[in-house]
């Protein structure tokens, strides 16, 4: 006959193991992860700077999607890859998730010396073979498109939904327009999407119409630091995150749009 003592002590060992088994990760439907690549355009932790990565997390619903920015500062799409921060980015894909994929800025430059993260211009195959000035040690450096190819490609092999934008514009103004990146990686990112049958938003565009819409004046006063006429205020980048909320939810083929706050 089983005491009051032993009675208790298995439904207690009972109720553990059923509580253990139902808040057990693999007993609950995994959501989505949205991961946000780029530069400091993106993600930027210097006093009176952020990146439109940062305050975009707000405009998602965190019960259905995480929200995770993996844009590091001062990084071309060379750098980003030859660093190994993309393949951080790839080893924690899983079938599902989407990512964000946004280069430019630093992507052009010197191609050696001490700050060597220059990508060659184009969509193109043809690369370049260069040496560290310091170490010796090689590298064979590719086209922008070459890049961001790569990583689509990647993400798309991991069953994930690659999302290419164009840079953000900097605050250059002529003839009262702000200038544009049509002419280079804009059109670049947008050709690498177009050929991968990728979903593409043009942010510069976006973002620049926000911009001519606010006047010089606002923009250079509320939108830029003053040090220079790349790195946003907060508030320029919860401008630049409503703008790449404003392409995501125009895309006619993808599902990301429904993981947004209606």
């Amino acid at each position: 006959m089983l005491t009051s003592t032993r009675l208790w002590l298995i439904a207690a060992l009972i109720s553990i193991a059923f509580a253990t088994r139902a808040d057990t990760p693999a007993s609950r439907p995994a959501v989505p992860t949205l991961f946000i690549t780029g530069d400091s355009t993106v993600n930027n932790s210097t006093k009176g700077m952020q990146g439109w990565g940062t305050p975009i997390a707000d405009f998602f619903d965190a019960a259905k999607i995480n929200v995770v920015n993996k844009a590091r500062g001062g990084r071309s799409s060379r750098t980003y890859f030859t660093e190994g921060l993309w393949q951080q980015v790839l080893d924690a894909l899983k079938p599902g998730d989407f990512v964000l994929i946004q280069f430019g800025h630093n992507d052009g430059g010197p191609l050696t010396g001490p700050k060597a993260r220059a990508s060659l211009h184009g969509t193109g195959d043809e690369t370049q073979d260069v040496a560290d000035q310091a170490t010796g040690k090689r590298e064979t450096v590719h086209s922008y498109g070459w890049y961001v190819r790569r990583f689509v490609t990647d993400a798309k092999a991991k069953g994930a939904t690659p999302i290419v934008l164009s840079p953000i514009p900097r605050n250059i103004w002529k003839d009262g327009k702000v200038a544009r990146a049509d002419k280079d990686y804009g059109k670049w990112a947008a050709e690498v999407a177009t050929a991968q049958s990728v979903p593409f938003i043009d942010l510069n565009d976006l973002v620049a119409r926000q911009y001519e819409q606010a006047g010089p004046e606002k923009v250079a006063s509320e939108y830029f630091t003053p040090t220079d006429h790349t790195h946003t205020t907060p508030e320029g980048a919860k401008l630049n995150a409503t703008s790449v909320v404003e392409g995501i939810r125009a895309l006619k083929t993808c599902r990301l749009s429904e993981y947004l706050i209606p």
